[in-house]
């Protein structure tokens, strides 16, 4: 037992310092690379934490060799742009003054929803609140909001039609039915379901409406009362 412990002090000691090695931003938020490096150092700190079969050098001498690796790589990272590209990656603006870029949505793995969640993380509650909103190359998520503030909104929008289809509990939640809203949509012209990327409404009438491809549209659905 008291074996362990030992070993268990040396590695934790030896981690400690690494870890302050490698820079304030190991330890806030990673490049993709530092991700890996840092679960590598994990797997490799348990080994002869949990096995006394196995000499504590082989599990320090690995520890050291992957921070040595993380030393060349963050080297080329700063001395090399194209390598700072293909390592790091590059901030993906996934909303600008046109709407959503599906596109850059796809590239990233994420849908209108996953959009959305981020924007009210980061205090945003409408798509039409922000001219510019993009995920940085650590998965971190930023805003820009309009320049000209927008009308002060009291109502939270909910997302009634995503990827060309219909969310009906959110359908439900505005008190009408997919008929209506296909209707509101042909009276912009909009006459394919499977064409529309997102529709938000909120409890005052107010419609976000976007097309794959297209410029969104803000209008009002004539409602004469607020409805949540």
């Amino acid at each position: 037992m008291a074996l362990i412990i030992i070993r268990t002090i040396i590695i934790f000691i030896t981690l400690l310092i690494i870890m302050r090695l490698m820079g304030k931003r190991q330890i806030g938020e990673m490049q993709p690379y530092e991700l890996v490096i840092t679960l590598i150092i994990a797997d490799l700190a348990c080994i002869p934490m949990d096995d006394t079969s196995i000499p504590l050098t082989y599990g320090i001498v690995a520890i050291l060799t992957t921070y040595f690796l993380h030393q060349v790589v963050c080297l080329v990272d700063l001395s090399i742009p194209k390598a700072k590209k293909i390592l790091s990656g590059s901030p993906s603006i996934v909303l600008n003054k046109n709407g959503i870029d599906d596109t850059q949505l796809k590239k990233n793995n994420l849908d209108v929803i996953d959009l959305i969640e981020s924007l009210r993380g980061a205090g945003y509650f409408a798509l039409d609140d922000v001219d510019y909103a993009l995920y940085e190359s650590n998965g971190s998520f930023s805003a820009l909001a309009k320049s000209e503030k927008p009308q002060e909104n009291n109502s939270l929008p909910v997302l009634v039609i995503s990827e060309g289809k219909f969310d009906d509990k959110n359908v439900g939640l505005t008190g009408k039915d997919r008929q209506y809203f296909l209707d509101a949509l042909r009276g912009q012209g909009l006459n394919e379901l499977k064409k529309i990327l997102v529709l938000t409404v909120d409890g005052n009438g107010k419609a976000y409406v976007q097309s794959k491809g297209q410029k969104y549209k803000v209008f009002s659905l004539g409602w004469e009362e607020r409805l949540w």
